[in-house]
């Protein structure tokens, strides 16, 4: 039996530069970067919390903040809907990285 996977879109604002970084090495192990500071992840709820806990680690909880948006199932058919003003959203890089 496979984990029922939902779509998520996670947002952030990191005030300093070391934590920006060790922050978007988190979320690099957990989705597709869309913007600099956008990922949409597709994960299951014990990587969801896996994530969370990760970031609760990295972040200032008085300076920094990350939003957690769900998307829906990663089953349904039009989950991720989206459109761009100005450039368009480029195609998702897939890359494995091993570190």
């Amino acid at each position: 039996m496979s984990a029922h996977l939902t779509v998520w879109l996670v947002c952030y604002d990191i005030r300093d530069d070391a934590r920006l970084r060790r922050v978007h090495k988190v979320m690099r192990g957990y989705g597709d970067a869309l913007q600099y500071s956008v990922f949409r992840c597709v994960i299951s709820a014990l990587q969801l919390a896996t994530l969370k806990a990760k970031l609760l680690d990295a972040i200032d909880h008085e300076a920094d903040q990350v939003l957690f948006v769900p998307l829906g199932s990663a089953d349904a058919e039009r989950t991720w809907k989206h459109w761009t003003l100005g450039q368009p959203l480029s195609p998702i890089e897939r890359v494995v990285r091993i570190f």
